[in-house]
């Protein structure tokens, strides 16, 4: 699949980009939440086999259904703050030049001649 590169006009009304799409936020969703889930599970395993009376299985039961609650609700909001920050323009389009506009770059081109 071809990457098309967003279009940058001198006018933010105006620009032409491409977007996350639902799928690809979804799975940024899913993966992250593999991650933070197994890390949930971990510290709430250990958590609650030092410092509780509970048995293996007890410990392992109740990480387990913090790490159900965690991924089920976990992922809806990330999901949900995903396709906000989709539609927020900061950021996301700049300007290659830009930088070559700024006077301590030019300063410093200067200083440092040959």
């Amino acid at each position: 699949m071809a990457y098309n590169k967003p279009k940058v006009e001198d006018n933010k009304d105006q620009l032409v980009g491409v977007k996350d799409s639902p799928g690809r936020s979804l799975a940024k969703a899913v993966s992250w939440r593999i991650i933070a889930s197994i890390t949930t599970f971990i510290i709430t395993f250990i958590v609650f086999r030092r410092y509780t009376d509970k048995t293996l299985n007890e410990t392992l039961e109740t990480s387990f259904w913090v790490l159900f609650f965690d991924v089920i609700l976990k992922i809806i909001i990330y999901y949900f703050h995903e396709r906000m920050w989709t539609n927020i323009l900061w950021g996301k389009y700049w300007k290659r030049y830009y930088w070559k506009q700024r006077a301590w770059k030019r300063l410093y081109r200067k200083m440092h001649k040959d």
